[in-house]
C-alpha cells in the first residue's frame, strides 16, 4: 500500500470514527437540599462546548454530550454555584441538591453565587424577582405583595396609589394573564387593590415575561406573569406565619411519604374590620385565603400534583349592601418522563372568578363570573446540547355568567331575570425550537395556531349594515343603532370563528464573555376582552368572548437590546427597547352603559394602539449592598377613527394617550446587610402622572354653567414619588429553641407625600369661584410585622 493510499485510508477511517462517535446523556432533577423541594429555572452550562439550558418548571434537565469528560456549572440565585467533574461514556441519572452552606462535597466546588444576566439564551423581555427580593421591599401595611413589587421592574405601572391590576409596555390590565401553577387567576387583587391574592409564604417562582414570549403562551397581549406555588417539605415538619397591622398568615408543609411525597397549606386572613365591631360601626371589608398543593412521586418517571387557591373579598355597608367577589382554582398535573430526552406534563384545570352583590335598598342580589375548564399536554424534547424542542395541544372551555338579578324582600317571589350566558371554546397547538447555531449565535423560534369558537346558546342582534353604532352628524355624537331583528343559536352552534397564526422569534449573538446583544419579534392574540371603562379593574368587571362584532384583538412586538454583566458578575446591565401595534382595541362611546348591558356591541367601537420606549435596568447583584435602579421612558396611545369622512371618530380621529400612559418611570431599589440581625431596605418610586381629561373653559347656558374639556388625556396628574423604607430584625436564636422569629419595621411614603388619585372640579358656593379638588389615599403609613418560623 502506497503511502498516499495508507494516508487516504487513515482520513476515511477517521472519518467514520469521528461520525460513529457515541453521545450520551446526563439528566435529572435540580433540588434544595434541606426539603427537596425543586427549583425552577436552575441553569446548567458546559464549559468545554459553551452549551446549556435551565431546569424547567418541575426542576428537570437533560443534556445530551458526545462521549468525554466535562465540567458542569450549576448555578441558582440564592445557592452556591456548584461545579462537578463528569466523565460521561454512559447514560447517566444525576440529581443536583443546592445548598446555601459552605460545605464541601466530592469532587465538587462550591463557590459564591451571583446573580447574571444570561446573555447566551435568546430570551429577552423577561424579568425575574426571587421570594427572598420581594420580602426584602417595604410595602404598605407591611404586607409583602408579589403585584407591588413587580411596579419596581422595566416597563411596569399600575393606574394608580390602591388600585388593582398592572400594565405592561402600555397594555391595558386585562392584556396581562396571570398564572398560578399555570391556572388562570381573573383577578389578582384583594380590598380593590390594597393586596395581591398571592400569598408570599407559599410561592416558590415567579416570571413576568413582557416580549419574546414563548408559544405555549397565549391568549394574552401584553405580559405573560407565571407564578408556581412551593411543593412542600418532603423531608420534614415545618411550619411559618407572621402576624402584621390588619391581617396575620400561617403555612404548614411536610411529608406524607419521607423523600416521595409532600403536602403544603397555607392560610391567610384580614381583621381591620373587627375593630369598627368595637365602635358600633356596621361597615367591614375584609378578606381571606387558602394555598394548598399535594405532590407524589410514583416512581422516577411519575410524579403528580393536586394544587388549589380559594380566596374571598367582602365588602359590607350598613348591613344593606354586601359585596362578595374571588378566585377559586384546582389543578392536577402528571409529569411522565418518557425517556431521559422527553419530559412531558398533562395539566387539568378549572378556574372560576364569581361577583356576587347584594342590595337590600333596591331589593335584589346579583351574581356574575366566569368558569374556565382547561387541559394541556406540553412536551419538552432535549435533542442535542444545543437543540432542544417544545411542543404541545390546550384547550379552553369558557362559560361567562354577564349577571343574574334575583328580587329579595317583597318581591322575593318574582322568578329571577339570568343575562344570556355566553360560551367559547379555545384551542391551540404550538411548537418552539432552542437552537444554539454556534458559539456565539442562539436562536429561539416557534408558531403557534389558535382557535376561538364563540358558542351559542344565545340569541344575537341584528342590525342595518350590520353596525350596531350609529353616528349622529346633527349633534356629531355617537348612538346605540336600533335592532332591525334577531337571530337565535341552538346548544353549541357556532356564532363566530376565528384562526389565527401567532409566530414567535428571538436571537442571541455573543460579542464576547460578558455582553450580547438580542431581539425578538411575537404575535399575539386575544379572544377575551375586559368591559369596562375605568382604568383599575374592578371587582364588576365583567369578561366577555369575541364574538361577530367584538373582534380578537392582535399585537405585533419587536424589541432589541443589549445585556452586559461587570466586575466578575457584580454588577449587570440591560437594556431595551420595544415597539408594538394592536388591532381593534375597544373603546366605548361617551355615555357608554355597561353594567348589566346585553347588548354591549351598541357601546364599543373598535380602534388601535401603539407603545414604544426604552427600558433600563441596572443591578448590583451581590454583597452586602444589593438592589437595582429601573427607569423606562414611553408613549403609549391609542386611535379610533371615523368609519366614513362624515364620522368624528374618538377625539376627532387623533391620536391619544390610553389611561395608563407614563412617559417617565423610575424605580430605586436598595438593600443593606449591616449584620446578621439587622438588613436596611428602601424604594423610591417616580413616574408621570396618570392621563386626564380637564376642562379647559366654560361658557353659560340658561343661567347654567357648561364646562368645556379638552381633548381625551391631554394633561397629567402631578408627578408621583414616594419614598419607603423597612428594617428587618433577626434575634439571635437560643440553641435550645427550635423556632425562630423576625421583626420587621416599615414606613411607606416616609415624606407624607399626597399624591394625587384624582382631581376633581367644582364651584365654589361662596365665592362662586371655580377651584380643583385633590382625592389622596395615602400620606405616610408605619407597619410593624412579627414573623416565626417552627
Amino acid at each position: 500500500m502506497s503511502k498516499n493510499t495508507f494516508t487516504i485510508v487513515l482520513i476515511l477511517l477517521m472519518s467514520v470514527s469521528l461520525q460513529a462517535q457515541k453521545k450520551f446523556t446526563i439528566s435529572g432533577v435540580v433540588a434544595d437540599e434541606k426539603n427537596k423541594e425543586t427549583l425552577i429555572g436552575v441553569s446548567l452550562f458546559v464549559q468545554e462546548t459553551k452549551t446549556g439550558l435551565v431546569t424547567n418548571e418541575y426542576g428537570f434537565y437533560s443534556i445530551t454530550l458526545p462521549e468525554g469528560d466535562y465540567t458542569l456549572l450549576i448555578n441558582y440565585l440564592g445557592y452556591q454555584t456548584v461545579t462537578e467533574k463528569i466523565k460521561l461514556n454512559q447514560d447517566l441519572k444525576r440529581n443536583f441538591y443546592l445548598s446555601v452552606s459552605s460545605q464541601q462535597l466530592d469532587e465538587v466546588v462550591i463557590v459564591d453565587n451571583k446573580k447574571r444576566v444570561d446573555i447566551r439564551k435568546p430570551e429577552m423581555s423577561v424579568n425575574k424577582l426571587t421570594i427572598q427580593e420581594i420580602k426584602e421591599m417595604p410595602v404598605i401595611f407591611g404586607e409583602v405583595d408579589v403585584l407591588k413589587s413587580i411596579l419596581t421592574l422595566p416597563g411596569v405601572t399600575n393606574a394608580g396609589e390602591g388600585q388593582s391590576g398592572f400594565n405592561v409596555r402600555g397594555g391595558g390590565a386585562d392584556q396581562n394573564l396571570v398564572l398560578l401553577d399555570e391556572s388562570t387567576i381573573y383577578n389578582s387583587s384583594h380590598l380593590f387593590g390594597l393586596f395581591s391574592v398571592f400569598n408570599p409564604d407559599a410561592i416558590k417562582d415567579l416570571k413576568l415575561y413582557k416580549g419574546g414570549i414563548p408559544s405555549r403562551f397565549g391568549g394574552r397581549l401584553s405580559s405573560i406573569l407565571d407564578i408556581y406555588q412551593k411543593e412542600g417539605n418532603k423531608n420534614a415538619f415545618h411550619m411559618n406565619g407572621g402576624i402584621g397591622l390588619i391581617s396575620s398568615r400561617i403555612l404548614a408543609e411536610g411529608p406524607i411519604v419521607k423523600d416521595k411525597g409532600s403536602f403544603l397549606i397555607a392560610g391567610r386572613g384580614s381583621y381591620a374590620h373587627l375593630f369598627l365591631k368595637l365602635f358600633d360601626n356596621p361597615n367591614s371589608a375584609y378578606f381571606y385565603d387558602l394555598n394548598t398543593k399535594l405532590s407524589y412521586s410514583i416512581n422516577e418517571k411519575n410524579n403528580v400534583y393536586l394544587s388549589g387557591y380559594f380566596g374571598r373579598d367582602v365588602f359590607q355597608l350598613n348591613d344593606s349592601f354586601v359585596n362578595t367577589y374571588g378566585n377559586a382554582v384546582i389543578n392536577f398535573r402528571w409529569n411522565h418522563l418518557y425517556s431521559d430526552k422527553l419530559f412531558s406534563n398533562l395539566s387539568m384545570i378549572y378556574s372560576d372568578y364569581y361577583y356576587g352583590l347584594r342590595l337590600d335598598f333596591v331589593g335584589f342580589n346579583w351574581d356574575s363570573g366566569i368558569k374556565n375548564y382547561n387541559i394541556k399536554y406540553d412536551f419538552k424534547h432535549y435533542i442535542t446540547d444545543k437543540f432542544k424542542l417544545n411542543y404541545g395541544l390546550q384547550s379552553h372551555y369558557y362559560d361567562f355568567n354577564p349577571g343574574k338579578i334575583e328580587p329579595t324582600g317583597e318581591d322575593s317571589g318574582i322568578n329571577p331575570e339570568q343575562l344570556d350566558k355566553k360560551y367559547a371554546m379555545e384551542n391551540a397547538i404550538y411548537a418552539d425550537a432552542e437552537h444554539q447555531i454556534s458559539n456565539k449565535i442562539s436562536l429561539s423560534y416557534g408558531l403557534r395556531f389558535s382557535n376561538f369558537l364563540r358558542l351559542g346558546q344565545q340569541t344575537m342582534n341584528t342590525y342595518t349594515n350590520d353596525q350596531p353604532v350609529i353616528f349622529n352628524p346633527d349633534f356629531q355624537i355617537y348612538q346605540n343603532a336600533e335592532p332591525i331583528g334577531t337571530v337565535s343559536y341552538g346548544k353549541n352552534k357556532t356564532i363566530a370563528k376565528f384562526d389565527n397564526l401567532e409566530p414567535r422569534f428571538a436571537v442571541s449573538y455573543v460579542i464576547n464573555e460578558e455582553q450580547s446583544v438580542k431581539a425578538s419579534y411575537n404575535r399575539m392574540t386575544q379572544y377575551l376582552h375586559l368591559i369596562s371603562n375605568t382604568q383599575s379593574p374592578t371587582p364588576l368587571d365583567v369578561w366577555a368572548p369575541s364574538d361577530r362584532y367584538l373582534k380578537p384583538q392582535l399585537l405585533d412586538q419587536v424589541a432589541i437590546g443589549y445585556f452586559r454583566n461587570f466586575k466578575d458578575d457584580l454588577y449587570s446591565l440591560e437594556v431595551e427597547s420595544f415597539f408594538k401595534k394592536i388591532k381593534n382595541r375597544v373603546d366605548y362611546i361617551d355615555g357608554a352603559n355597561l353594567i348589566a348591558n346585553e347588548a354591549i356591541e351598541q357601546v364599543i367601537l373598535n380602534g388601535k394602539a401603539r407603545a414604544y420606549g426604552l427600558e433600563v435596568l441596572f443591578r448590583k447583584n451581590s454583597g452586602r449592598f444589593k438592589g437595582w435602579v429601573s427607569y423606562t421612558l414611553s408613549r403609549t396611545e391609542q386611535q379610533v377613527a371615523g368609519r366614513t369622512p362624515e364620522e368624528t371618530g374618538i377625539n376627532n380621529g387623533n391620536w391619544y394617550k390610553t389611561g395608563f400612559d407614563k412617559l417617565h418611570n423610575l424605580a430605586v431599589v436598595a438593600n443593606y446587610k449591616l449584620n446578621e440581625k439587622w438588613r436596611f431596605s428602601a424604594n423610591l418610586i417616580a413616574q408621570t402622572g396618570q392621563p386626564v381629561t380637564f376642562p379647559n373653559g366654560q361658557y353659560q347656558y340658561e343661567g347654567i354653567t357648561v364646562p368645556v374639556f379638552s381633548g381625551r388625556n391631554e394633561e397629567n396628574l402631578p408627578t408621583y414619588h414616594r419614598l419607603d423604607v423597612s428594617a428587618t430584625l433577626t434575634p439571635t436564636k437560643n440553641k435550645g429553641r427550635k423556632w425562630q422569629a423576625e421583626w420587621v419595621f416599615g414606613i411607606y411614603n416616609l415624606y407624607n407625600r399626597q399624591n394625587a388619585a384624582s382631581i376633581t372640579f367644582r364651584q365654589n358656593q361662596e365665592t362662586g369661584s371655580n377651584e380643583a379638588l385633590r382625592l389622596s389615599i395615602f400620606g405616610i403609613v408605619p407597619s410593624a410585622t412579627y414573623n416565626i418560623k417552627f
